[in-house]
Formats: C-alpha cells, structure tokens, sequence
C-alpha cells in the first residue's frame, strides 16, 4: 500500500515541478491550466491517502481512541479538499457542494466542513461579464440595459447574478456564466475520474464512482442556460395550481446557452428564521408549502427539482395580496423520473409511512437496494430501523436519532458506498434532494411534521390512482380506482383535521375545561 501511495506522489510532485517550469517561461494565469488544476488535485489526493494510510495504521480498530482519531483525520481531509475545491473553483465547487449536502450519507466533518462553499463560489470581474455579453448576445452591455449593478447579487459555482433593468423599465436578474467554466468543466472531470480510481485502487472499500458518472451527465446540462429556461417554464406550468408558488418569467430575447435573463425576484432565504419573524412569515406554512411542491414533483409529475438549497429558494410576503410566496430559483438541474421506478418509488414510501415492513423490503428491492434494503430505508428517510419498523409517521425524530444516524454514516461508508453505485441513478439526485430539504426542515425546526408525510401520502395515492386509471379501459373498473381514491383521500384529510385538532389552542381548551366537569359513576 505504501508503494502505491509512493507511486502516486511522485507523480503529483513531478507534475508540479514541470508545471511550475512550464508557468515561468509562459507567464500563465495558474488556474487556467489543466496541468496546474490536475497536479493540485493529485497532490491533495496523495496527502489525503498519506493521513488515512499512516495515521490509522498503528491505531486498534473500534476502540475509542480509533474513532477519535480516524474523525480528526476526517476533519483533516475535508479542510484540504475544501480548499482544493476553493482553489480549481468551477466543477470542483460544484462537486464539493453536492457532497456537502449529503448530511446522512457522508461522515458529518466531511458535509459540515464543505457546506462552507456556498458562500466561498468565485466572482467573475466586471470586464469578464462585459465580454461574455459581448460574445453571446453581440451588443455592449450598455446598449442592452439602461442599468447594470455591477456588484453580483450572488456568486455560485458556474455563474453569477446581476440586477440589471431593460429598455422597458422593467428589473430583471442577468444570471452570467463563469467566462472559464465552460472549457474545464469536461477537462476537470476527467481529472476527478481519474483520482477517484486511484483511491479506489488504495481503499477497495471507497466506491464513490457515482459521483463522476452524475457529474458527467448533469454538468453539461448546468452549463446550458436556455435548458435552464425551458426547465423553468415547464415547472411553472406544472405547478400553476400552487398560488403561492412563483417561478421568475424569462426573457428569451436576453438569453443565450451562457445567459439567463429572468424577472428580478425579492426574499429572504428558506432558512433565514429571523427574516420570517420580521416581516411576520409561518414558518410551518413555509414547511408545508414547501413539501407540497416537492410531493407533487416527485411522486405526481415525475419532473423534480433537484437543488433546493437555501439560496435557491425564498419566501416574501407578497406586496398587493399580503400572502406568503416562495420563490424557485435555478432550474438547471432536475431529475426526470421514469413510470415504474415513480410508482415503486411511492409505494415505498407509503410501506415506510405505515411501518409495513414487507413492503418496505419488497419496492427497496425493487429500486436496486437488494439485501440492503434496511440501509436503503434508514437512508432515504435519515431514521433509525427502530423508528422504521414502527412507521416513520409514528415516531418523532430526536436528537439522540439524529446523533446516532449522524455516526452510523462513518460506521457504515463502505456499505453505503456499496448501495450507492447499486442504486438507479435517477435516485441519486432524489437523495441529495432529500437532505437538502430535511436541512431546511431541520433549520425551521419542522423536520418529520405531520404535514410533510399527509402531503406524501396525498401525492403518492393520486399518482397510483392515475396510473391504475390509465392501464384500463373498462369505465366501471375507472369508477371503482376513482371511489377508492376519493375514500382514502378522505380518511387521510380526517387524518389531518385530528391532527390539527389535536394542536389546536382550542382543543387543549376543551380538553381543560372537560377536566372540571363533575364526573358521576
């Protein structure tokens, strides 16, 4: 193993000896090179390896003293490859920040440490836009808007946002592509491609391919703005029935494949608490609006979103009605989910709602889990198998859960490594939704509501129903799924309306003054 390892960093050093001659005599911008970019990553990628190999070896396994000192190792590890992901910038943010937000997957120093991408994505200069506009749309930036703030109202990993206004008066958000993402996204790939064989070559155990196969098939999506527009319109137009729900119109004529002009939209961020208190915003509303959108994407439409975090979605009050809104932002990324895998989809999750355990086993093995099909339900809803076999709806989630699930992640990374290049690879997106929602949940403090599982279990009896409905043509056997779904859709509103009653000021009320009541034999 350290013959392997040797191998490796004498590569990385050459690499960084040539390309630093290789600098000298060109006078090159650093990052600009792919040689420079690759032996960054090989570095980090030997020392990285180094700590694991050398600081564990001597340490006996499942000890205390091994699981302190394997966590500092973890923190170590997560620093360096998040400052390598400052320094390639680009698809190396965009790759940190999607593991940043597999809270229940990943060991917690990793997600903590690399959620701080975030808010450390690179700016482009105000030349740089000017010329991508220039290329793109063929007209000086003046010549488009009548104003342009020249600060960016937010920075992300491939592009970032303008408030500009049109001829028209009209204010719009000018969302501009990082002027060199486009040419390294392909070429930085293949460097992470590579790298992750290599550890993979020195921890059999580590089997994280999956991330390049989905970085190579989402990020040329990502990449192209008018694929971002198409996916905005068709989300609105899917979701027209939620009044609260506001997509930002785009404006095709200022659009390009690097472009994207929209309607300018105002808000505080979902996890913004304080900003809700001010401006006198539910946050249990927030919650449960915010679920319906996601049930409705996932288990009616098939079309889901697929990174919602907290920058991307707002919440306002609207200024002429007084209701509360939220805001969709970015739409380049979203998963289309095929029929069957759908439909087994939301048949687990009603066996996991309910506690039937042979279902559970049954649709997990359907999606690919096979015998890991526990670790697939603890997983998917981030719940211990305790809280599982009784029913996920049933039990609360505590902190304690939550510690334990937190820790069972490092326990368990080769297993979950495992079931993750097992699984379809539409479900890998579904997954990093997930914990990006149940992050939001948790900061609003609505995580496991009985909201979020009545609006699941509405959605997931609707898509049955329509699928059931579709495959017959007889009109009595179309009446009988109609009836059947109008009754459960009753008992799970009588559901709801106990739950409520249950929580209400005025039931606790009556339930204090039948307390004073005399009782007679």
């Amino acid at each position: 193993m350290a013959v392997r390892l040797l191998k490796v960093s004498s590569v990385a050093t050459a690499v960084f000896a040539s390309s630093g001659f290789y600098l000298y005599s060109k006078n090159a911008d650093f990052n600009d090179l792919s040689i420079i970019r690759f032996g960054r990553a090989a570095a980090t990628t030997a020392v990285i390896s180094y700590d694991y190999l050398t600081t564990l070896r001597d340490v006996q396994y499942g000890t205390e003293e091994y699981w302190a000192v394997k966590s500092k190792v973890h923190r170590r590890s997560a620093e360096r490859l998040r400052d390598l992901c400052c320094s390639n910038r680009g698809t190396f943010i965009k790759v940190g920040q999607h593991l940043g937000a597999l809270d229940y997957l990943l060991p917690e120093e990793y997600t903590s440490t690399l959620k701080v991408l975030h808010s450390r994505a690179p700016q482009s200069s105000m030349e740089e836009i000017r010329q991508v506009i220039r290329e793109d749309l063929g007209k000086e930036l003046s010549d488009l808007f009548i104003q342009f703030e020249e600060k960016a109202q937010g920075a992300a990993s491939l592009a970032q946002v303008h408030k500009a206004v049109l001829p028209d008066g009209r204010t719009v958000a000018v969302k501009v592509q990082h002027p060199k993402v486009q040419h390294q996204s392909s070429k930085d790939i293949v460097v992470m491609e590579f790298l992750l064989q290599v550890v993979h070559w020195l921890f059999p155990d580590f089997a994280f391919m999956w991330l390049v196969e989905e970085a190579k098939k989402n990020m040329p999506l990502e990449l192209d703005f008018l694929n971002e527009g198409r996916n905005a319109e068709k989300i609105a137009d899917m979701l027209k029935q939620f009044k609260f729900l506001k997509i930002p119109k785009i404006h095709w004529d200022f659009s390009t494949k690097r472009i994207l002009t929209m309607d300018y939209a105002e808000g505080g961020q979902v996890n913004d608490r304080e900003y809700m208190r001010r401006n006198g915003i539910n946050v249990n509303e927030i919650s449960r609006n915010l679920g319906k959108i996601y049930s409705e994407m996932i288990f009616v439409n098939g079309f889901v979103h697929c990174d919602p975090h907290p920058g991307n979605v707002l919440v306002r009050k609207c200024p002429e009605s007084n209701k509360t809104e939220i805001v969709l932002l970015d739409h380049g990324l979203y998963q289309v989910l095929n029929q069957d895998f759908r439909l087994d989809y939301c048949r687990l999750w009603q066996s996991l709602i309910k506690g039937d355990l042979k279902g559970i086993e049954r649709y997990s093995r359907r999606l690919g889990a096979g015998d890991l099909y526990p670790l697939f339900a603890c997983v998917l809803t981030a719940r211990s198998w305790k809280s599982v076999n009784v029913g996920i709806s049933q039990t609360p989630v505590t902190q304690s859960e939550d510690v334990e699930i937190r820790t069972n992640a490092a326990l368990y990374l080769p297993q979950i490594s495992e079931l993750l290049n097992r699984i379809p690879r539409q479900m890998l997106l579904l997954l990093k939704t997930n914990d990006l929602l149940r992050g939001i949940e948790t900061i609003l403090q609505t995580r496991a509501s009985s909201s979020s599982f009545i609006n699941m279990s509405r959605c997931c009896t609707r898509a049955i129903a329509r699928h059931k409905r579709s495959k017959t043509k007889s009109r009595t056997r179309r009446l009988q799924i109609s009836l059947s779904e109008r009754w459960s859709l009753c008992q799970i509103g009588l559901y709801e309306l106990m739950v409520w009653l249950r929580s209400s000021t005025l039931a606790r009320w009556v339930c204090y003054l039948l307390n004073f009541l005399p009782y007679t034999n």
